[in-house]
């Protein structure tokens, strides 16, 4: 799928490059191909949001608290971040007070006031902008980290959270309205198994270890392989397997659905601590 965002990119693989994270040591993660994924994917959403009208922007979402409108805020302000995070920032750092159920909304108070085509208009702006400066920095072979909420990490990851985090904010908007998620295979695999890797530093960040082997099934499907014995590490390999959906385990994962039904294959204990995340993202903020 042609766009200016992505020009002299690398032409689309058959098959998705191996995808190992780590948060001790090294990660094995292909940037050129995950950027060829987020651009296409963000194309995808774009041609969506083109057709939207003033009801669209204002229906409610997966997000109880957020409209359609404010969540494609939120998904430009997560680019903004991204683009202005250089090395040894904080501002993902639990440590120093980020609290992802409270920080976004106050982000989003920048763009109080703004038109919803505005709002597309940056969407757009803000995805040549994102693209533009990973390319940069891959071409300047800069290596750096910032701090996630779980940690230090190689800005790469930062990338791979943005996606992981856009992904799930579309399907918040689009299966709220009984409309179809446009993705494709590589896309869903990147977010699930980001997701199952951060529910599992979440879990670690509890007190609760994790050792499985999900096999999951449809686009994106395969089998990933998760451990917190030194640090948390996850290892994805593609594959035809039978288990449940890919993308409505990360879903599950991200606390989107009432019910754990598709990680019932798992041992409690294990299933239990991978919710983790869900659960924090479902508890109430306390004043």
């Amino acid at each position: 799928m042609p766009h200016d965002w992505m020009d002299g990119t690398p032409p689309d693989t058959d098959t998705m490059p191996e995808l190992i994270l780590r948060t001790n040591g090294a990660c094995q993660l292909d940037i050129e191909h995950l950027l060829q994924v987020v651009g296409d994917q963000r194309e995808r959403f774009a041609t969506v949001l083109k057709g939207f009208g003033p009801q669209d922007w204002a229906v409610a979402t997966r997000c109880p608290a957020w409209s359609a409108h404010q969540v494609v805020r939120h998904l430009c302000d997560l680019a903004t971040a991204g683009i202005a995070m250089g090395p040894g920032d904080r501002r993902l750092d639990s440590s120093t007070g980020f609290d992802p159920r409270i920080a976004p909304s106050r982000w989003m108070a920048a763009s109080d006031g703004e038109s919803p085509d505005a709002t597309r208009d940056r969407y757009t702006a803000i995805t040549c902008e994102l693209l533009g400066v990973a390319r940069d920095r891959l071409a300047q072979d800069r290596r750096f980290a910032v701090m996630m909420p779980y940690g230090p990490m190689d800005w790469t990851v930062l990338w791979l959270h943005g996606f992981w985090d856009s992904w799930i904010h579309e399907r918040d908007v689009l299966l709220a309205r009984g409309a179809e998620h446009p993705t494709d295979d590589d896309a869903t695999a990147y977010a699930v198994a980001y997701g199952v890797f951060i529910s599992a530093t979440v879990a670690s960040m509890f007190g609760a270890p994790v050792h499985e082997t999900l096999t999951l099934s449809g686009e994106g499907g395969g089998i990933i392989e998760v451990d917190s014995s030194d640090g948390i590490t996850l290892s994805l390999h593609r594959t035809s397997a039978a288990g449940p959906r890919a993308a409505e385990v990360a879903d599950t994962l991200a606390g989107r659905t009432q019910t754990t039904a598709v990680l019932d294959d798992l041992p409690a204990d294990s299933r239990d601590a991978l919710m983790a995340m869900a659960d924090f993202f479902r508890t109430p903020v306390e004043p």
